[in-house]
């Protein structure tokens, strides 16, 4: 009943998730089985709680805990001790972003845990997107753009971002007009309400990565 997530594909992680959502939940009474907590400032008597509650009209109840290499020290001694002989009808997600080297709690954990293991993703800035668009990969592109956007940032950040980039870049100048012809079409899709953000974005990175000849 314990699972560790380990790595920073989170859109992998959030389909992993889904399944075990699918496979231990009802789902007219999900919303009362279901707890995320976030690994930094968590107190030991909270998670506990979490862990201690039962049920409500469901076989199992999921406590699924993100960022969990953020733990404090406490904390993860009560869970070395917890997975030896976690409840039935608890299931118990711990979810690293990353493994840090010979990390003796993961290592730990190994023995009591069903594991499961996410390619890292590329680093989730502008020029990323930006690199990965002129090498014509739509699908690392995609990747990016949603890590982006999950981490909050804005559109109209990551269409300025792009402009930024190709504007300082002498070598895209045969491409320039086409890119940022582009950029302004989703710019107004955007603001006129044409199209949800996402999507329109979505679409931009499509269509920069369909241009006809990659730039490195």
């Amino acid at each position: 009943m314990v699972y560790l997530f380990i790595g920073g594909d989170s859109l992998s992680k959030n389909i992993q998730f889904k399944k075990i959502r699918q496979e231990y939940l009802v789902k007219e009474t999900e919303e009362f089985n279901l707890d995320i907590l976030y690994a930094k400032g968590l107190d030991l008597k909270d998670l506990q709680s979490r862990l201690l509650c039962l049920p409500v009209k469901s076989p199992k109840r999921i406590v699924a805990l993100r960022d969990a290499q953020e733990l404090k020290e406490e904390v993860k001694g009560f869970i070395l001790q917890y997975v030896k002989k976690p409840p039935k009808q608890v299931v118990f997600i711990l979810d690293f972003n990353r493994q840090e080297g010979k990390d003796a709690f993961l290592s730990s954990l190994f023995r009591y845990s069903k594991v499961f293991t996410f390619k890292d993703v590329p680093r989730s800035d502008t020029f990323t997107l930006s690199r990965q668009i002129n090498m014509n990969k739509p699908d690392y592109a995609l990747k990016v753009l949603n890590q982006l956007l999950k981490m909050g940032e804005k559109p109209e950040r990551i269409l300025g971002g792009l402009r930024y980039v190709w504007e300082k870049d002498t070598a895209a100048d045969f491409a320039m007009k086409r890119r940022l012809n582009l950029l302004l079409n989703c710019d107004l899709d955007i603001k006129t309400g044409r199209m949800k953000p996402h999507f329109a974005l979505e679409k931009l990175v499509v269509s920069l990565c369909g241009l006809a000849k990659p730039l490195h």
